[in-house]
């Protein structure tokens, strides 16, 4: 298949105006050996959102490491060993530096940066649900409300993310700014 900046340039064409996002002032940082399980960060998160308690709409997800058997069903994060690990992962949006995949493949620039934080942000009177930023992100941090029909994304609750506070064990943390976007591989192409 084509590179993907490829692929943009021959749908936008070669005059297409390069839109440069300075970088967030800082991105959530997970510690997984700290996490409990609860997911009161993914509660928390949908109740200052959403208005509502729904984990599915999060835009930090928690996972299991489980397998159940060397070739059998498989739940959560890359595998560590034949039969998982038993960890919790916490994904969080890494807040990507230039060029931000979700907010390139954005056709009617409705990701942009927060002013004031620098988080990239759905601007829902902007976004008509097609879901290319979905598709874009390469950690699968992009939700979607199938109730609105508009994608979501982690903001950082206008610099007082919701998950920090709710974490009881100190698992998460809001961190000065650093590049998250190398530290794993992503997930989809």
């Amino acid at each position: 298949s084509m590179p993907t900046a490829l692929s943009i340039g021959r749908a936008w064409g070669a005059n297409a105006p390069v839109i440069i996002i300075d970088d967030a002032n800082g991105p959530l940082l997970a510690d997984s050996t700290r996490c409990v399980g609860c997911l009161r960060c993914e509660l928390a998160c949908t109740e200052f959102n959403d208005g509502r308690a729904q984990p599915a709409l999060a835009r930090i997800k928690v996972q299991r490491n489980l397998n159940f058997g060397p070739q059998g069903l498989f739940a959560g994060a890359p595998m560590q060993g034949a039969w998982g690990n038993g960890q919790f992962i916490q994904d969080v949006c890494r807040q990507c530096p230039h060029p931000v995949p979700c907010s390139t493949a954005c056709p009617h620039d409705a990701i942009k940066a927060d002013p004031q934080t620098g988080a990239r942000f759905v601007d829902v009177s902007a976004c008509t649900g097609c879901r290319l930023c979905q598709r874009a992100c390469p950690w699968n941090m992009i939700g979607f409300d199938e109730e609105s029909q508009k994608a979501t994304k982690c903001f950082l609750c206008q610099g007082q993310p919701k998950c920090v506070e709710a974490c009881p064990s100190g698992a998460l943390h809001y961190v000065p700014w650093r590049d998250l976007s190398r530290d794993a591989a992503p997930r989809n192409a």
